[in-house]
Formats: structure tokens, C-alpha cells, sequence
């Protein structure tokens, strides 16, 4: 399972187990991804790492001093991490 991060800038937008779907932008040298409909976007995410579901679930919302943050997990094995 997948979990990927996006900064939601109000509060009450998204809730906790809620089905989502995102769309892919392209930067010169990364992706971005946004909740539809634009309710919360990814930090640039390296090509290497590219996300390759487009349908998600939320997972957990934090509230901190920065803002809101939104958890999706996505059916899909994680980049980051190494098979040993």
C-alpha cells in the first residue's frame, strides 16, 4: 500500500475513508498530483516515484500549525521502499 501526502488548505473538504480520485500534472523535472476536484495537492514528487493509481482512499487528516494534511493510501506498492 501507498501513502502519499497532500496539503488541503481549509478544513472540512475531505473526511477520513472517503474515495478519491487525482490528477497528474508534469513540471520539468517532477510530477504533482491534486485531489478532484483541486481540494488538496502533493508536494513534486521525482519521476522515479511516479504514481501510477489515479483512485485513492483517505486515510487520515492533520491539523498542525502549517495547515491541513491529508494521508491517502493508494493500491500500489511504495518506491521508496526496497524488497531485502
Amino acid at each position: 500500500m501507498r501513502r502519499m501526502e497532500f496539503k488541503m488548505e481549509r478544513p472540512g473538504l475531505l473526511k477520513i475513508g472517503q474515495d478519491i480520485t487525482v490528477t497528474e500534472g508534469t513540471l520539468s523535472s517532477c510530477y504533482y498530483y491534486t485531489i478532484d476536484p483541486s481540494l488538496a495537492m502533493s508536494a513534486n514528487i521525482p519521476f522515479r516515484e511516479r504514481l501510477r493509481s489515479n483512485k485513492g482512499v483517505v486515510a487520515d487528516i492533520i491539523e498542525n500549525s502549517r495547515g491541513f494534511y491529508v494521508t491517502a493510501e493508494f493500491d500500489e506498492p511504495d518506491p521508496r521502499q526496497t524488497n531485502a
